[in-house]
């Protein structure tokens, strides 16, 4: 198989589902740093297997077992195929219990379902063997940023819940750098923490009793943001719109996307609120 298999897709994937077989489980999650990487040191053999199918349990145990004899001539992956199926798939995997030799981040070797212990020992002994002196060591991990001093002087306000300093310190920031991404975002929340520390709890309930009020109902949505409660908070200023017109509405809009760039836009939460939004308006 040497070659013949792309694992490069497998690189920083979302995380996959938790297996319960043995200390050497990998997921989706944690593929790159436990297989291909670890690769780059000593081969690591990844055995995918079905907690359905008990003959393939019984394989991972048996490669655990002899992992504890190895003295770190190679390494172990557990992959529970049916909740990493992006690995199976990679590797094209026909039938469980599989197993593939990975070496410097390449399929070197495989056998498909269940042998005698002595047949795993001898394929085990020549991978190791065909390895031999050629793997170079894992890639240097690459440097940390430098951190802006500016950013850090900022946190380590926040750190000391001076959140008006903080805000000024962002502030600054932004007025030197326009474009700053990430400064911008920080001001953002640190504005709304600022004010929506200042509300009162009650505020939902003042809001529920004059729907009208629109100083009320905006002051609700930040409880509910606050809350960690943001779909509540959108329905509430999106239904005010739709009830509104003229500058209450603007205002009342305003808000709603101010709320809205707290979050990742491409949060579903935000894209469907945005859709709703839409509908209210025209």
């Amino acid at each position: 198989m040497s070659g013949a298999v792309d694992l490069s897709a497998l690189k920083q994937p979302p995380a996959g589902a938790a297996a319960d077989v043995g200390d050497h489980t990998v997921t989706e999650a944690d593929f790159e740093t436990k297989v291909l990487r670890r690769s780059a040191q000593v081969p690591v053999v990844v055995v995918l297997y079905s907690q359905r199918s008990p003959g393939s349990i019984e394989l991972v145990q048996l490669l655990e077992r002899l992992l504890g004899e190895a003295n770190g001539a190679w390494d172990l992956a557990a992959v529970e195929a049916e909740s990493n199926m992006r690995i199976a798939q990679a590797f094209g995997v026909q039938g469980i219990p599989t197993v593939i030799a990975v070496a410097g981040g390449q399929p070197l070797a495989d056998f498909q379902g269940g042998q005698p212990e002595t047949q795993v020992r001898q394929w085990l002994a020549a991978v190791v063997q065909a390895v031999e002196g050629k793997l170079e060591g894992a890639p240097d991990a690459p440097a940390e940023p430098p951190v802006d001093p500016r950013f850090a002087a900022a946190e380590a306000l926040l750190d000391q819940g001076d959140l008006a300093g903080a805000e000024s310190a962002y502030e600054a920031i932004v007025s030197q750098e326009p474009g700053n991404i990430e400064a911008k975002a920080a001001l953002r929340q640190l504005k709304f923490l600022v004010r929506a520390q200042e509300v009162p709890e009650t505020a939902i309930a003042t809001a529920d009793a004059d729907p009208a009020n629109v100083a009320a109902a905006l002051d609700a949505a930040d409880v509910e943001m606050f809350q960690q409660r943001p779909e509540a908070a959108f329905d509430r200023l999106i239904g005010l719109i739709s009830r509104t017109a003229g500058d209450e509405r603007a205002t009342v809009r305003t808000r709603l996307v101010e709320l809205f760039e707290l979050f990742d836009q491409a949060e579903p939460f935000v894209v469907a609120a945005r859709r709703k939004l839409a509908t209210a308006l025209y």
